[in-house]
């Protein structure tokens, strides 16, 4: 039986702050249409040098950690060699590096396979664009 692959690109406006935004519901309405019951896999990807994906708990102060900690790792200051921008917007190209820019997560029987506490979001840091592009692609 040959394998399908069907994929989707969403649009994603995170503001002018740091953030991270929660993509379980819209991973899972594209499984729902694509996956049909079947296994394989979905693939999240973020074709933007300032954004990156994780599959972290949200809600319980986990989301808030996250940046406080990049915060810490890359402040937003002129160390950086990348100066185009805001300032500090140097920092915002070194997250994909620590936050990669992809993901790949298992689907069983057309569900997101994931843990109890665990959420896929969009990590952005680049308040100079708040306008993001997230692809779906699931391969079965």
């Amino acid at each position: 039986m040959a394998g399908t692959f069907t994929t989707r690109t969403i649009n994603i406006t995170t503001g002018s702050t740091e953030t991270l935004h929660d993509l379980t519901n819209a991973c899972s309405a594209f499984l729902r249409e694509a996956a049909h019951g079947r296994n394989g896999l979905l693939n999240i990807f973020t074709p933007h040098a300032t954004s990156g994906l994780a599959v972290i708990e949200t809600g319980a102060g986990s989301d808030d950690d996250l940046l406080a900690a990049l915060r810490d790792i890359l402040p937003a200051d002129d160390r950086w060699q990348d100066r185009h921008g805001g300032p500090g917007h140097g920092s915002a190209h070194m997250l994909p590096a620590l936050v990669p820019p992809h993901a790949t997560l298992p689907v069983v029987d057309g569900e997101l396979e994931l843990g109890a506490s665990q959420s896929v979001v969009l990590v952005n840091t680049d308040r100079d664009n708040p306008e993001r592009q997230v692809r779906l692609s699931f391969l079965s």
